[in-house]
């Protein structure tokens, strides 16, 4: 890795250290061409301390360390992008990453609806939402509706309507989110199951 360390000040290079899995954004320090060796050699993430003029290997003191699993260099050969499984918190104020974050898996458009019906669920006017009533109406219900769904998308595969066979499919994983949040689970959760039986 042919690394420019000439760009910035003191022979430093901008370090974003990313959660392997999740691929949350952690934290961000610097390395200088020893940090960068010791950290290729050693598997635990090294960052040149500006503030105690060293070497610092995260978790050195509270046992948190950054197990090294990847390291990319940018276009400009001027910032690494390293990819780690941390072992605890990555913040010295014990959170997840330094702003603050869970650092759980984020299936954007997913996790947002996850989040509205969550909103909908503990809302008190099921007479305007279509899914507080459905909460209203109980596990039952909810569970019977995905059965449904999944009948529809069944029919609708054997068809030639690719459209109908999307829409169904999406009225499926929609209403099955719904039933995990009702048995107090979510699609992180599932996911998981997934990557123990890979």
């Amino acid at each position: 890795m042919n690394i420019d360390y000439t760009k910035y000040q003191d022979g430093l290079v901008p370090a974003i250290i990313q959660d392997s899995t999740t691929k949350k954004v952690l934290m961000l320090g610097f390395m200088n061409e020893e940090a960068f060796l010791k950290t290729s050699e050693t598997k635990k993430v090294t960052f040149f301390s500006r503030t105690k003029n060293r070497l610092w290997t995260k978790g050195e003191e509270s046992g948190n360390f950054l197990q090294l699993d990847a390291i990319a260099l940018d276009c400009d050969q001027d910032s690494l992008l390293i990819q780690v499984t941390p072992v605890g918190p990555v913040c010295h104020k014990g959170t997840d990453t330094c702003w603050g974050e869970d650092n759980v898996s984020d299936f954007g458009f997913i996790s947002s609806l996850e989040s509205i019906i969550e909103s909908r669920k503990i809302s008190a006017d099921s007479e305007k939402s279509y899914v507080a009533s459905l909460f209203e109406k109980g596990i039952n219900k909810i569970a019977q509706k995905v059965g449904e769904e999944a009948v529809e998308v069944v029919i609708e595969a054997k068809d030639d309507n690719d459209g109908l066979f999307l829409d169904e499919s999406a009225d499926l994983l929609f209403h099955y989110l719904i039933l995990l949040n009702a048995k107090g689970f979510s699609i992180n959760d599932v996911v998981e199951v997934l990557k123990k039986r890979q």
